[in-house]
């Protein structure tokens, strides 16, 4: 086979489910959904249940799941039970951000997607909608490490409405949003003027733009449109209910804490979150696990209701 015939074959745009094709045929509201929360973020069994549960609670508010992830070196929005059930096994499931795409498309890879791959490739199959939890952000000490996020400069070129929780409060979250104003992304505060910390509802940190209604969320897609601007995404910061947040003195002071053991045990870099966000789960007996978890399924609801006021706008 010669090199161009096998590039030719590679399945660059992903491959719809028969459910999300149907629905984007006839313009119905579709919500895109990132699988590292299924394959890595959480133990299993419950894991597939979450994953079941969210793609059920876009369903209930009228509105079509498309579950983001890439199986055999095919990406695919939208999966079948099976599908689904192979991504929460975890086995031989890597975690795939976007630029890890290209590679794991070439060498017939599995795995699940980030916030990044999923954005990317939820935009390339035509979606407009992404519900996840919190989005990766500038990590603390900066200065130092350069650690940064690919999720934000990835949302600086990608058309696409994401419905999140803020940015993981283990990042340095001022930074964050003067990041996201130099890459052009748009962040609209919905029900709320202050910009959520993902546990929290509350980051401490103000938000210029704030909504009310899903209605208003999709005119701001809409005049994004019109504008005709670089094509950057929307966020839509959607915190926690205050009554399931982390208690805010016991996650500063955990944080605190995990800060600290990172200093000592000189852990940087990628394995800087997974090792704060363990931690976190660890000190707080599973309190910060259920509020990240209260965080996506509200973000999930708003998502699939963004979608539905967009299909009637568009």
């Amino acid at each position: 086979m010669s090199q161009h015939t096998a590039s030719a074959s590679l399945p660059g745009v992903p491959v719809l489910s028969e459910e999300v094709a149907e629905a984007l045929s006839r313009r119905a509201p579709v919500v895109a959904l990132e699988s590292t929360i299924i394959a890595h973020g959480l133990p299993r069994p419950r894991n597939l249940a979450v994953g079941e549960e969210l793609e059920a609670l876009v369903r209930s508010e009228g509105a079509v799941p498309a579950t983001v992830a890439v199986l055999d070196g095919v990406p695919y929005a939208g999966l079948d039970k099976a599908q689904l059930e192979r991504i929460a096994s975890g086995e031989g499931v890597r975690k795939l951000g976007h630029r890890d795409l290209a590679p794991a498309l070439a060498r017939g890879a599995t795995g699940a997607t980030t916030v990044s791959a999923t954005a990317f490739l939820a935009a390339r199959a035509g979606l407009r909608v992404f519900a996840t939890g919190g989005l990766g952000g500038v990590h603390r000490e900066w200065a130092q490490s350069q650690d940064e996020s690919a999720d934000l400069a990835l949302l600086s070129r990608t058309r696409i409405t994401v419905v999140c929780a803020g940015v993981k409060s283990i990042l340095d979250v001022p930074a964050t949003l003067q990041r996201l104003e130099t890459l052009g992304v748009g962040v609209l505060g919905y029900r709320t003027r202050r910009f959520p910390g993902f546990y929290l509802a509350d980051s401490g940190e103000p938000v210029d733009w704030s909504v009310e209604r899903p209605e208003e969320v999709a005119g701001v897609m809409a005049a994004q449109d019109a504008l005709g601007g670089p094509e950057s995404a929307l966020l839509v910061a959607n915190p926690v209910a205050e009554t399931e947040q982390l208690d805010p003195e016991l996650h500063d002071r955990v944080l605190a804490e995990a800060l600290a053991v990172c200093r000592e045990q000189g852990i940087t870099g990628q394995a800087v979150t997974p090792f704060l966000l363990g931690f976190l789960v660890r000190a707080t007996d599973g309190a910060s696990l259920e509020a990240n978890l209260a965080a996506v399924r509200g973000n999930v609801r708003l998502g699939a209701r963004i979608a539905g006021a967009w299909a009637a706008w568009a």
